[in-house]
C-alpha cells in the first residue's frame, strides 16, 4: 500500500513536470479571461464610444498641473521681479543642513559664473570664456534684495543671466539662498 502510493505520488509529480515543459515559449499558457488580457484598445485619435464627445484624445481636467511642475505667475519683467520680492518668502532661516545643501548647490549651479566667494569672478569668467563679468553677490544691491527677488531671478533670469528654473527645483533655490545670506554676506 504504502509503495503503490509512493509510486502514484512520483507519478503525479513526474505528469506535473512534464506538463509544465511546454516547447512554445512565447504562449503564457491559457488564458481564463482573454476580455481582461486582450483588451480593446483605440488608437489616439480615433472615434470612442466610451466618451461623450466620441474622442479618444481627451483633455486633461482645467485647472490640473503636470506632476513636478509648480506654476510660477511672475514674469520676466522689472516690474514682476519687485513684485517677486514682495509676495515670496524663504521657508528656510539658517538651519544648518540647509545652508550645508545650499553650498553644495551653489557649488553645482552657481560657482562657474559668481565664483567661490560670490564674487563674480568664476571661472568662466577669469578663463576668458565669457568676456562679460557676471554679478557680485557681495554688492549692497544683492544684500539689500528680497530673498523673493533673488529666487525670481534664478527662476527667470536677469541680465545676461539665463532661466535656471529647468535645472534647479525651487526648493533647492531656496537653499542656495540661504546659503548666499548665511555664508556669503557675513
Amino acid at each position: 500500500m504504502k509503495k503503490s502510493i509512493k509510486t502514484l505520488t512520483l507519478g503525479v509529480a513526474f505528469l506535473a513536470i512534464l506538463a509544465s515543459c511546454d516547447k512554445n515559449r512565447n504562449h503564457p499558457g491559457y488564458s481564463y479571461f482573454p476580455d481582461m488580457e486582450q483588451s480593446q484598445a483605440y488608437e489616439t485619435y480615433a472615434e470612442n464610444p466610451v466618451w461623450k464627445d466620441g474622442k479618444t484624445n481627451q483633455l486633461p481636467p482645467e485647472g490640473t498641473v503636470p506632476r513636478e511642475m509648480i506654476p510660477y505667475d511672475f514674469e520676466k519683467t522689472d516690474v514682476n521681479r519687485t513684485w517677486a520680492g514682495q509676495e515670496l518668502e524663504n521657508p528656510y532661516h539658517g538651519e544648518t543642513e540647509i545652508v550645508e545643501r545650499g553650498k553644495e548647490l551653489y557649488g553645482i549651479y552657481c560657482i562657474n559664473c559668481h565664483g567661490d566667494k560670490g564674487d563674480g569672478k568664476g571661472f568662466l569668467y577669469t578663463s576668458g570664456k565669457y568676456p562679460y563679468p557676471p554679478a557680485t553677490l557681495l554688492s549692497d544691491k544683492i544684500r539689500n534684495n528680497p530673498d523673493g527677488e533673488i529666487f525670481h531671478v534664478i527662476t527667470i533670469g536677469f541680465g545676461m543671466m539665463g532661466s535656471h528654473a529647468a535645472q534647479v527645483i525651487p526648493d533647492d533655490r531656496w537653499k542656495i539662498i540661504t546659503y548666499i545670506r548665511q555664508e556669503l554676506h557675513q
